[in-house]
């Protein structure tokens, strides 16, 4: 299994819509809950902010008013398939005026968790860790 090293950030644009992916290093379900309340403080004027966690005493995610389905879990499953824990992943969206679709929604989703993964430098084992610095 992996895990980050440190916090990680990551932006990308579809359709107008802005997406930002906000991966932290937690251990714990009350660490993930506080950071999501600091990042929803921080990021309160968008659209959504959708969240995934994979902890040492367990894993959530919610799709913050985007239809069900089509945001959270799609980010957790791509921790799971990236072997990631004990990190807490949220993606802060506003609306760029096109509508995505389920289909799309997902895709752009999994797309944004997997692009903050992909900066390998941040990478630390049990074995390894994931990142850009925030």
């Amino acid at each position: 299994m992996k895990t980050i090293a440190k916090s990680v950030k990551s932006e990308i644009n579809i359709k107008k819509s802005h997406f930002i992916c906000s991966l932290f290093p937690t251990n714990t379900k009350k660490e993930s809950k506080e950071i999501i309340k600091k990042i929803n403080k921080q990021y309160n004027d968008a659209t959504h902010n959708c969240v995934a966690y994979i902890v040492n005493d367990g894993e959530g995610f919610d799709d913050d008013g985007e239809p069900a389905g089509t945001a959270g879990k799609p980010m957790i499953n791509v921790l799971k398939k990236n072997e990631i824990k004990n990190v807490t992943a949220i993606v802060t969206r506003y609306f760029g005026g096109i509508k995505l679709g389920a289909g799309g929604l997902v895709r752009a989703y999994s797309k944004a968790v997997l692009e903050a993964t992909s900066w390998r430098s941040s990478w630390r084992s049990e074995e390894r860790r994931v990142g850009k610095e925030c």
